[in-house]
């Protein structure tokens, strides 16, 4: 069995490397040879040009393909894998086009497990694991009133002027400014053309306490189900977000008035000399220290009255291990690669588990991955 590890970006080298030196077998491959052997050369000389053609004829019945390419490419892995009997798992969304391969997957006896990088991925774990906590308590009734916020975003750990820096693809981060969002605010349907028509505040529970700006981010309704919430529920919110630091409305609202203006293919164009240009003007420098914070909360009212409200705080930054988004979106692949070995995740397309072994072993291990993680009881 052979694990092939598709992609060495900005995001990859953690999970890859953990996989290596924990004694698997492992195929690497990247569009550029040299880049990834800068990336993990030290570590496995088996390193090949990435072509689905290439993978395909390498792939065996068993095998494990990751793929870190950008998202537009995972369904033709995924067919691929179908095609050689091979299982699938990336850190993205589950897109349409996925989901619908979930029945090939389960009649062929594979697994296409996704959602289990960052956000998607460990904000999964921790709803899962607050929405299994409240079902477990005294508190959990039906005729609660349900809140709950995921707000998670990369910052810099040193603020600049421009109060971002780009440890990710700069045009999509751009082009998700571009994106209309949905959620569930006051028991009414939220929906937002752009994220900018939608920031509030956030206050954070941090041992130091610290407020950030938030606003919701793609279609936050179908992760109700997801999460496991019952039907019945009455829900007055359900949000998942984004969150930027104090400041960073004020100093992309020239980009914003730009995008708002940006049409068709020049205006894509502009929009990757844009993204040019930022990643020149606010990225970090060798050794600098980048910072990944994560807030997922769930609240249960009754009469008007907090009867349960846990929240999962994260703040990791950038250190000798390397930046803490690379860590926190390739580290959970890795488990996610092991866990597929174990047979511990079910034939199908999914996202992140909710299995409690599963959720109690990741979480534990994502611990040692951020320098603060706490679940905050604020009713203790």
């Amino acid at each position: 069995m052979t694990i092939h590890w598709c992609g060495t970006g900005l995001s990859s080298g953690p999970g890859l490397r953990r996989l290596i030196e924990n004694g698997h077998q492992v195929v690497v491959w990247n569009r550029t040879v040299e880049k990834a052997r800068e990336a993990v050369g030290d570590l496995t000389q088996d390193i090949r040009a990435y072509t689905l053609e290439a993978l395909t004829a390498a792939l065996a019945p068993g095998d494990i393909a990751i793929s870190m390419l950008p998202a537009d490419q995972h369904v033709a892995i995924a067919k691929v894998c179908l095609e050689k009997a091979a299982h699938f798992v990336s850190s993205s969304y589950i897109a349409p086009e996925m989901k619908a391969l979930d029945g090939e997957f389960r009649a062929k006896g594979l697994v296409s497990v996704n959602e289990v990088g960052l956000d998607p991925g460990i904000d999964h774990l921790m709803a899962h694991d607050l929405v299994a906590r409240y079902r477990a308590s005294k508190a959990y009734h039906v005729d609660n009133v349900l809140s709950f916020t995921s707000y998670c975003g990369g910052v810099p750990k040193i603020p600049n002027a421009f109060r971002y820096k780009f440890s990710w693809a700069p045009l999509g981060v751009l082009k998700a400014l571009r994106s209309p969002s949905r959620s569930l605010k006051d028991f009414s349907e939220l929906r937002v053309n752009r994220p900018w028509d939608a920031i509030s505040r956030y206050d954070a529970p941090l041992p130091q306490p610290e407020s950030f700006e938030v606003y919701p981010n793609r279609d936050s309704y179908p992760f109700m189900e997801d999460y496991r919430f019952d039907a019945a529920w009455k829900v007055r919110d359900f949000v998942r977000g984004t969150i930027r630091l104090n400041g960073w409305e004020e100093a992309w609202t020239p980009v914003f008035r730009e995008i708002e203006t940006l049409e068709g293919p020049a205006g894509d164009a502009r929009l990757a000399e844009m993204a040019a240009q930022f990643v020149a003007e606010n990225s970090y420098a060798p050794g600098e220290p980048d910072r990944v914070i994560l807030f997922v909360s769930l609240k249960a009212e009754r009469e008007g009255r907090a009867v349960f409200h846990q929240t999962w705080a994260m703040d990791a930054w950038g250190d000798a291990r390397g930046s803490a988004m690379a860590r926190l979106v390739s580290t959970p692949v890795s488990f996610a690669v092991e866990s597929v070995l174990k047979r511990e995740i079910a034939v199908g397309v999914h996202g992140a588990p909710h299995d409690p072994k599963l959720l109690e072993s990741w979480l534990g291990q994502v611990r040692g991955l951020a320098q603060y993680m706490e679940r905050v009881d604020h009713l203790a």
